[in-house]
């Protein structure tokens, strides 16, 4: 029986839009949500268990209550019997859970099948596609609980090609997805996907995948709450980690209300994690800013105008892509690529290329006016490919992070997989390499790294639109 009475919580801090997770120390102390959609039509926020209070004993802590983190917490609890305990910084799914596009996608990182096969031949890559199936299986399980009404949109995925020469390799792509992977893609032509799916004005036609459900993001998280919850599952909000010694293999990990020691440590912090957090950790991780804003409701003749007769995902083939879909009260949303940095993320110049950009596919919404605005910081990896993993053998430290915008789906097999890292149980999956390897470190260069980071904006740019 979960107890919703009200515990005792520090005050609400404001949210900061400038908050950069390379510069910053870290995120902060129970700020507030961004100012996102997803908050602003969840609902009230679930109860949770405030902030620590007092020094405690705990077999497992889980460091994060995003996705990932909650997913953990109901796995140990569920398939092994441990209760863990969770620990946020701020407010329950305050970083990237609360802040995406809400779509689930059958994939794991920023790679495709075909780079999977390039980067680690056939036989692996099959592995990671009945990874990623299996994922998806559960990933459906979990929003069919009672606890989770997260208003999913099934229908598959649609990857639109944004422009005429991206059509071979679409084509080369969807091949492939059959041919070698049993998986039952199929090419749309520009006129079939207008007339029976959707008039997007740049779309040269598209790839579709049988998998794919658009969700809302805030609603998830909030489910996961609950039934971590249910489970017995501490939360603890207010409660970032400020100090992390271990002693005699158990974790001390200081935070402002008391010390929690641990014997094992789950880290699902994802592109909020802070550089001081775990030297494991620290330039693990590039976070990029991915910017995304909301429409008023679209009117009859706007939705007829821009013929759109499906809620699916659809994300188009640029390097810097747009992911968008019209939402459940007919708004529209869209998101892509933000400034480089968070001290520029207020730069009206990024919202206005949004703007830009959904014009160009729906002219009929060009000069729309927006209900909500907002930007957060994308896990990816060096590599582009996530990892759960166990950085030393010699201590019981795991973590889970780098899906590099594509967690919304993979985020809860990922929590399962580290509970049962956690747990010590074995499974043949755990020989695929992003089990068995540390995610990719650039050491000290990460931050500088801003400098290329930069100038490969430029030429993206000029590959997605010129070239």
């Amino acid at each position: 029986m979960v107890d919703n009475s009200i515990p005792r919580h520090w005050p609400k801090a404001s949210y900061d839009p400038k908050y950069d997770p390379i510069i910053d120390a870290g995120p902060g102390h129970n700020r507030d949500h961004a100012p996102t959609y997803w908050i602003g039509t969840a609902g009230t926020p679930p109860a949770d268990d405030g902030p620590v209070s007092s020094d405690m004993d705990a077999d497992v802590v889980v460091i994060g209550s995003g996705y990932t983190g909650l997913s953990t917490a109901i796995h140990l609890a569920k398939e092994h019997g441990i209760q863990a305990v969770v620990l946020e910084a701020n407010t329950v799914a305050w970083g990237c859970s609360t802040r995406n596009g809400g779509q689930a996608q059958i994939s794991s990182g920023r790679l495709k099948r075909s780079q999977w096969i390039q980067r680690w031949g056939t036989d692996v890559a099959k592995g990671m596609h009945a990874e990623v199936t299996e994922a998806f299986e559960l990933f459906n399980d979990l929003i069919a609980s009672d606890d989770i009404d997260c208003e999913p949109q099934p229908g598959g995925h649609y990857y639109i090609a944004h422009r005429e020469k991206v059509m071979p390799s679409l084509k080369k792509e969807c091949k492939l997805l059959n041919d070698v992977f049993g998986y039952g893609s199929r090419i749309i032509s520009r006129d079939e996907l207008h007339e029976n799916h959707v008039r997007d004005m740049e779309a040269a036609g598209a790839m579709w995948e049988p998998d794919g459900t658009c969700i809302h993001a805030g609603k998830l998280a909030f489910g996961y709450v609950n039934m971590a919850r249910r489970l017995g599952v501490k939360i603890h909000t207010g409660s970032p980690v400020m100090g992390w010694l271990t002693k005699d293999r158990v974790h001390h990990l200081r935070t402002p209300g008391g010390i929690v020691r641990a014997k094992s440590v789950a880290l699902a912090t994802a592109g909020y994690t802070p550089p001081g957090l775990n030297n494991r950790t620290r330039h693990r991780l590039m976070p990029i800013l991915s910017n995304s804003m909301v429409t008023r409701p679209l009117t009859r003749a706007e939705l007829d105008e821009c013929g759109i007769q499906t809620r699916s995902p659809l994300t188009d083939t640029r390097t810097l892509r747009h992911y968008y879909r019209l939402l459940p009260d007919n708004r529209m949303q869209i998101g892509s690529r933000s400034a480089v940095t968070g001290r520029d993320a207020e730069n009206g110049k990024h919202l206005d290329l949004l703007k830009k950009g959904l014009a160009r596919k729906f002219p009929a919404l060009e000069d729309i006016n927006l209900d909500y605005s907002w930007w957060g910081w994308v896990d990816v990896s060096h590599d582009m490919m996530p990892r759960i993993f166990r950085p030393d053998p010699d201590q019981s430290v795991f973590y889970a992070m780098g899906y590099g915008g594509n967690g919304v789906m993979y985020s809860a097999q990922a929590g399962r997989r580290m509970a049962q890292l956690v747990a010590g149980q074995k499974d043949k999956a755990f020989e695929l390499p992003i089990f068995t390897s540390p995610l990719p470190s650039h050491g000290i260069l990460t931050p500088f790294r801003r400098l290329g980071q930069r100038m490969a904006y430029v030429g993206y740019y000029l590959k997605d639109e010129i070239l």
